[in-house]
């Protein structure tokens, strides 16, 4: 497909277009209204030099010759008060009409066309960004998260097949491209290449399992994560390259079970997960400074587990009491609202 038929991406942008021209017709016609009343009852200083009969039709005529030009001289202002309407009341009253149009003009034309072209260019430039395919429940609830979290929706696209969803997270301040992320076209048209994250969440398994595996083919290092439903498709979802794989009835199961164990357990649970909460869980790597140092001893936040070439080390191992280059480090942390 070639670069000029890929699907565009859009973000949000002012309101309806029919609904400012609307608005703005209205505006225009109040002001010419206003001021053939101000000409029809001050007529007595209005010369017609054609009939010397000034009638409604003429009034009228001369309204929309004043407001759209400076006339033809067929009827002019001949009282010191007609002419003080016309300079100080009927001439501001043309330049706001002639505004109005000219302001239509431009939203129309100029920049539509601007906004499409500068849409163009941040798609182009698309880099280090995260791509939510798929924007249902689970879909939204991760923009939410995101920017709750502190990552500038400028650095966020949003992907689904439905108009209405689109919309829903172009109002929310993505940028969005309509379509199926399924499709290598679509991907590419978003950059998945370039992009740091794809989070899949489809509302089907076979489908997020698909998305996984264009993208994957699309972005070998690209870091995936997947909602998957039904506990069996998740062996499938990591095969075809998910690095994540999040069971939303799983976790939720996990919340009701942890409540039997106290009161509190599943609300700290939620307090983990959720970027609104007092805690968060943080994941990085150590720092040249840690290295020697026990997992215990780390100053960030509360150190809870180790990922030290493709192996889990708890904070209660051996090998937690010696921190490594190159280790990953799991940690909770206070949030900035704790």
């Amino acid at each position: 497909m070639s670069q000029s038929s890929k699907p565009a991406l859009t973000r949000r942008g002012a309101p309806s277009g029919w609904r400012t021209v609307v608005v703005r017709a209205m505006l225009a016609l109040s002001l010419v209204v206003v001021a053939f009343l101000l000409l029809w009852f001050d007529r007595d200083g209005l010369k017609d030099n054609v009939d010397g009969n000034l009638s409604f039709t003429d009034v009228i005529y001369f309204t929309m010759i004043t407001i759209t030009t400076v006339g033809y001289g067929d009827i002019v202002p001949v009282s010191d008060r007609a002419r003080m309407i016309d300079a100080f009341l009927i001439t501001p009253i043309r330049l706001f009409v002639w505004l109005i149009f000219l302001g239509t003009a431009f939203n129309f034309l100029l920049k539509r066309s601007w906004e499409t072209w500068r849409m163009k260019m941040i798609q182009k430039n698309l880099h280090d960004h995260i791509i939510i395919a798929g924007f249902g429940a689970s879909g939204r609830k991760s923009l939410e998260e995101l920017i709750s979290a502190g990552v500038p929706v400028s650095r966020i696209v949003v992907i689904d097949c439905l108009a209405e969803r689109v919309e829903t997270a172009r109002e929310m301040g993505a940028a969005t491209i309509q379509g199926d992320a399924s499709r290598d076209e679509l991907l590419s048209s978003a950059h998945v290449e370039r992009a740091a994250t794809l989070l899949a969440s489809a509302g089907r398994d076979d489908t997020s399992i698909l998305i996984v595996l264009t993208a994957r083919n699309l972005a070998p290092k690209l870091r995936i994560g997947v909602a998957i439903r039904i506990e069996d498709n998740e062996s499938l979802a990591r095969q075809a390259g998910a690095d994540v794989v999040v069971n939303p009835v799983s976790f939720a199961g996990l919340l009701l079970a942890s409540s039997s164990h106290g009161s509190h357990v599943a609300d700290y649970i939620a307090d983990l997960a959720t970027s609104s909460g007092k805690v968060a869980l943080r994941e990085r790597g150590v720092d040249p400074a840690e290295v020697g140092q026990p997992l215990c001893d780390v100053t960030t936040g509360l150190g809870v587990r180790i990922f030290r070439d493709g192996a889990i080390i708890d904070a209660a191992d051996a090998a937690a009491r010696k921190l490594r280059a190159g280790d990953r480090l799991l940690e909770i942390v206070p949030t900035p609202d704790g």
